[in-house]
């Protein structure tokens, strides 16, 4: 059975990327079978209680999809999980896979009951997959209770917390379904939910063929066939579910990263055996954090570490990499998936300062900001435009949202502001929707909150507007300092100046905080800081920039 929901799929598309190899007829889930052969007796993915063989992982996926069959649930209706990172999300992604059923694991933990109860409406899910009391607000309100009585949802599993002998799935009984597996690579098989930093979530459609595209890709450009790849973005997020689905490609195994607060990163990567990392910049500099703690020069097994999400500050990538681990710099994003990133034998400048190039099957080009129908000229910040095998199929249920985000030439609009140079690295400078306009002067984020990151006692940095009645729009830098180190405001913009700055572009505000609010992938929610400004729940120090006396 083919695909059920409208999308941007047509014939020459699918001929085109087949005919380029780039497209295949092996979905997830028929790889995932085949490595059974390929590699008997491999562990393919791994929690903190348990590790299972690629054998027992098709066992449990085969399981959970004749289960999912027997209560109904026919290809293309969807199947939400809501599930902290553990290996059930990997089993119900190849039981999707398998029957041809449209996987939603973009349930995080900061949703509320609430915001899983309108995704689930949103979608109408057939079936639900859940670990009751996950969640932000999950001890006070019952998930379950809340959805009962919905006809479009057929099945609901719940999947109790994690238990070190617990099969996954193994209580699945009757009734039961079995059907042939699917080879449909190209239909609709995932449905993850943008982060919504910036506005309303919307559903991107994926296919096994767009999510392999790039994933082939990565385990062939950075040799990751066979290695412990280890995830520290949830899989519910588009980077470790991507991570997941490298692993697979190379016969590999995932660890996903379900340590309790407090415990050891380092010891758990020396532990699994870890080569291969996966997460945003909060991530890496959490790792550093530690090191630095324990007088740890470098992890021990670990050599590379795909940094994406947000852009990583040139001081993390510099010491990642004088600790032996070469920092995969990239861009990417749910639509694109991991399409862009840097090489293993890059320069250390160009791993600092670019998010590296397009990999193989994806294009990059660089369209005006005033006209999104016309290209840049080579050199100019403009936004970000991309096409390839791994772009999505469209928008869930959206054709005015899916129509918008294409220009006149086909070319997917990221929203994202950037330049490229004449070797085709590209340089990101910030979102189209976060430059901020100071009486007609355009400040970029990006450089701003990379150079901050650069003082030795900011760990994190966000730039964002607060409104001015004369100008327009101010610029706020929001600071959260490394442990048991403070920073004076003038001291942040004296080190902005050295550093490099236009007086133009310097910080009018100041705002030291303990955290910064965060997604559940690690991104910095911009539209909360301002929210905190406006409502008054926090007070930015004025600030204002003197340039030094000429010697």
């Amino acid at each position: 059975m083919g695909n059920t929901l409208l999308t941007l799929l047509n014939p020459s598309t699918i001929a085109a990327y087949t005919a380029a190899g780039y497209w295949g007829d092996e979905t997830i889930y028929r790889l995932t079978a085949r490595q059974v052969r390929t590699v008997p007796g491999a562990f393919a993915v791994r929690d903190r209680r348990r590790r299972l063989t690629y054998a027992a992982l098709v066992e449990a996926a085969d399981r959970l999809a004749a289960g999912l069959a027997g209560h109904g649930i026919r290809p293309g209706q969807r199947v939400a999980v809501w599930l902290p990172s553990r290996v059930e999300t990997a089993v119900a992604l190849l039981a999707c896979s398998r029957n041809g059923y449209v996987c939603c694991p973009s349930l995080h933990r900061d949703h509320t009951v609430g915001d899983v109860v309108a995704l689930v409406d949103r979608m109408r899910a057939a079936a639900l997959i859940a670990e009751p009391g996950y969640g932000a607000d999950a001890d006070r309100y019952d998930l379950f209770a809340q959805l009962a009585g919905r006809d479009f949802l057929r099945c609901v599993y719940r999947v109790e917390p994690v238990d070190a002998a617990a099969i996954p799935f193994g209580e699945i009984l009757d009734p039961v379904a079995p059907v042939p597996p699917s080879s449909e690579a190209n239909q609709v098989m995932y449905l993850p939910f943008t982060s919504g930093t910036t506005g309303e979530p919307k559903g991107v459609m994926h296919s096994d063929n767009t999510l392999l595209a790039t994933a082939r890709m990565m385990a062939r450009d950075w040799a990751l066939d066979g290695r412990v790849l280890y995830t520290l973005s949830p899989l519910s997020h588009n980077l470790g579910l991507g991570a997941l689905i490298t692993a697979l490609t190379g016969g590999g195994e995932l660890v996903v990263h379900d340590l309790p607060r407090g415990l050891s990163l380092l010891d758990r990567l020396e532990e699994t055996g870890a080569y291969f990392l996966f997460g945003v910049p909060t991530h890496a500099i959490d790792l550093l954090s530690e090191m630095r703690a324990r007088g740890a020069q470098h992890p021990t097994a670990v050599r590379g570490f795909r940094i994406s999400g947000a852009a990583a500050p040139p001081q993390v990538v510099s010491e990642l990499m004088s600790r032996g681990v070469v920092p995969q710099s990239g861009y990417g994003m749910t639509e694109t998936c991991s399409h862009q990133y840097t090489s293993p034998d890059d320069p250390p400048e160009r791993i600092v300062e670019t998010s590296g190039r397009a990999c193989a099957g994806f294009e990059v080009r660089i369209w005006r900001q005033d006209n999104p129908d016309a290209e840049a000229a080579p050199g100019e910040i403009g936004q970000i435009g991309g096409r390839g095998a791994s772009l999505m199929l469209g928008y869930f249920d959206d054709q005015a949202a899916t129509e918008a985000a294409f220009n006149a030439h086909g070319w997917f609009m990221t929203g994202d502001l950037g330049w490229m140079d004449e070797r085709g690295y590209l340089r990101v400078v910030g979102r189209q929707k976060d430059i901020i306009i100071r009486g007609g002067h355009n400040i970029y984020p990006a450089r701003l909150e990379a150079l901050a990151t650069r003082h030795n006692a900011v760990e994190k940095a966000a730039a964002f507007a607060v409104a001015d009645p004369r100008l327009g729009e101010r610029v706020c830098l929001a600071v959260v300092t490394r442990e048991n180190m403070a920073v004076e405001p003038e001291a942040i913009l004296r080190h902005l100046d050295a550093a490099g700055l236009s007086k133009y572009d310097m910080p009018e505000f100041i705002l030291p905080l303990e955290e910064m609010p965060l997604t559940a992938s690690g991104k910095v929610i911009k539209r909360e800081l301002v929210r905190l400004v406006e409502d008054g729940r926090e007070w930015p120090l004025p600030v204002r920039f003197r340039p030094p006396a000429r010697g």
